[in-house]
């Protein structure tokens, strides 16, 4: 379609395309398969990611690049600390491997020159607080 230069996505305007449909799907999702009668937990989950994905489209309107790759592994590492807390279970193991993969992506994000540290700081916030934020919805 001409809308992207390389897979990399490397600006701003190239990912607005591609997270508008991803939100798209996420509200499909949403609506149609989880709801929150079903599996609360697995609801906010993707209520939180979908909050993430609306705010990095907002940052891509506004010509800010924050790193989707932490924006994801930062959604997850923090849903999976808040989900042992709620269900009162040991998944420390789990948790010890996602702080390594957090660790991992980030080097890799900085190693490939795909993202400053800025960038993936952003990312870290967009990707967690959501998360955080859903807490009182479904925790109590």
């Amino acid at each position: 379609m001409g809308k992207a230069n390389s897979i990399h996505l490397e600006s701003t305007k190239e990912r607005i395309v591609p997270l508008g449909v991803y939100c798209f799907v996420l509200i499909m999702v949403l609506e149609r398969v989880i709801t929150s009668d079903q599996i609360p937990e697995l609801y906010y989950f993707f209520l939180g990611i979908l909050i993430a994905s609306l705010s990095c489209l907002i940052m891509a309107l506004l010509k800010v690049k924050a790193s989707i790759h932490m924006i994801a592994v930062c959604g997850l590492f923090m849903f999976l600390i808040v989900l042992s807390i709620h269900f009162s279970i040991n998944i420390n193991g789990l948790l010890a491997l996602m702080s390594i993969i957090t660790g991992a992506v980030a080097t890799s994000r900085l190693h490939l020159k795909a993202h400053n540290y800025k960038e993936l700081l952003l990312g870290l916030f967009i990707g967690a607080i959501p998360q955080l934020i859903l807490i009182n919805n479904w925790l109590l």
